[in-house]
């Protein structure tokens, strides 16, 4: 059984296509890089493997699953982080954390012994109880991934997971990450921070308007563009490589 597959997946809005024609098929455990220009698809892609979007042509399984008709089982089997950590506010974090526990179907006495042992390693311990409307970016970004993972799942789907955290966090994430791929778990991770897709993905595809113009490992991707780095990498397959000459002339402007 196939962990994701998708054939000919394609979402439009209107008459504007966001997806082409998206062809991936993973087979075991492994951590994707999603990584694309704004506007490429890659929110889109995940928001119809987590099933939040139904309406769509082509076909998507996730767990030998078919993403329309069995949306709910997956999600019970999936964690989704968003890029954006829209939390209930009104809620402290152990409340919002029983609240997406409960969904899960989780134990009350598991959820409360995680969310204290997950808020103690995020540094979060002293904020349990406290209201998330006072909290920064990065503090409700911690809970979110808590109330992602805290279910244990198989398949990881993350859209910018480390927006709004500070240093010591990011390298704990990436650290977590890492060792949840260890322990058998696919991750699908999308972000526009070059230099982490490079060191912790097994597999980089590169998708531009829609459609995937590139998919390997690090390594081999390096291979075939001759470019060095990530970044290099994905601005010679994505077409755009006038960031020296546009950055001069900006600059040119304020100094004008």
């Amino acid at each position: 059984m196939d962990i994701l597959r998708l054939h000919d997946l394609k979402k439009s809005y209107g008459s504007t296509y966001v997806l082409k024609g998206i062809n991936l098929v993973i087979e075991e455990p492994q951590i994707i890089g999603y990584i694309g220009p704004n506007g490429a698809g890659k929110s889109t892609t995940i928001k119809i493997l987590a099933g939040i979007i139904d309406n769509f042509e082509g076909e998507a399984t996730v767990l030998g699953m078919d993403v329309r008709k069995d949306s709910l089982a997956i999600k019970q089997r999936i964690g989704y982080i968003p890029e954006q950590a829209a939390l209930y506010e009104v809620l402290t974090p152990l409340e919002y954390l029983k609240f997406t526990g409960r969904l899960y179907q989780l134990p009350d006495n598991v959820i409360d012994k995680k969310s204290w042992e997950l808020l103690r390693l995020f540094e979060l311990a002293d904020k349990a109880n406290m209201r998330m409307n006072g909290f920064s970016k990065g503090m409700r970004q911690k809970v979110l991934l808590i109330s992602g993972l805290m279910h244990n799942p198989e398949i990881i789907f993350l859209d910018e997971p480390l927006n709004g955290l500070d240093a010591n966090a990011v390298i704990l994430v990436k650290e977590i990450l890492a060792q949840l791929k260890l322990s058998g778990k696919t991750l699908f991770y999308s972000s526009h921070i070059m230099d982490v897709v490079e060191k912790i993905s097994d597999r980089i595809i590169i998708i531009n308007n829609g459609e995937m113009v590139a998919d390997g490992t690090f390594e081999s991707l390096k291979a075939e563009a001759a470019k060095g780095s990530l970044e290099n990498i994905f601005t010679a397959l994505t077409g755009d490589e006038q960031h020296q000459t546009t950055a001069g002339a900006f600059v040119d402007v304020l100094k004008s």
